[in-house]
């Protein structure tokens, strides 16, 4: 059977939480849960990396406007470590071509790493924090489960990733008139502070008449 649907999910993945991916790979592979894990991932070496950096994301992920600064440095990072465990799996598999795979598993990561940014930035313009909590948690969880499966039933996994990349796209696309609004109310805000400040007058003293 084609390694390429769990390319596919395992890509999508990297693209909303990388580490987590790597983590639970080489956990399930190292516990002899999954035949289909490389050895590379097994290894203690990165699964301790891996363990530190989730963690590290893991806070992160659920402050807001850290999330979205989070993000914007794992632009390269997300699609890259996407790339990079589908050459492996495709490695570890044989049925796929490894720079095709890890064409695969890069680009879904990218796409599926810019519909997760573009979704913070928009809950961010909410004033309360719960709602960055609910969707980290609800990110990893769905990260975890669906990778899980995708060991063992990965042409439905693969369906359930593309839906989720499609859906979240369609999200994104609704909510950037949301996020377009927030920007400029943001810039107005700030041209008013200016404003209020007003030019300096030097001694602090209000010009007098005569």
């Amino acid at each position: 059977m084609s390694v390429l649907p769990l390319v596919f999910t395992s890509g999508w993945a990297s693209g909303v939480n990388a580490y987590a991916v790597v983590l639970l790979l080489g956990v399930l592979g190292a516990t002899g849960v999954s035949d289909e894990v490389p050895a590379a991932l097994e290894r203690p070496d990165v699964l301790i990396a891996a363990a530190v950096l989730f963690l590290a994301e893991a806070v992160a992920d659920k402050i807001p406007y850290v999330d979205s600064v989070w993000d914007a440095v794992h632009t390269v990072v997300r699609p890259v470590a996407g790339g990079v465990v589908a050459a492996l799996l495709a490695g570890h598999d044989g049925s796929l071509p490894e720079l095709a795979a890890g064409a695969v598993g890069g680009s879904t990561a990218l796409l599926s790493h810019l519909v997760k940014a573009g979704t913070r930035i928009a809950v961010n313009t909410s004033p309360e924090p719960a709602s960055n909590i609910v969707l980290s948690l609800a990110e990893d969880l769905g990260v975890a489960g669906l990778v899980a499966f995708a060991l063992f039933h990965p042409w439905v996994a693969a369906g359930i990733a593309a839906a989720l990349l499609v859906a979240g796209i369609a999200v994104v696309v609704f909510l950037w008139s949301r996020i377009r609004r927030y920007l400029r109310r943001r810039r107005e805000r700030r041209a008013e502070k200016r404003e209020r400040r007003g030019p300096a007058t030097g001694d602090g003293l209000a010009p007098q008449d005569g």
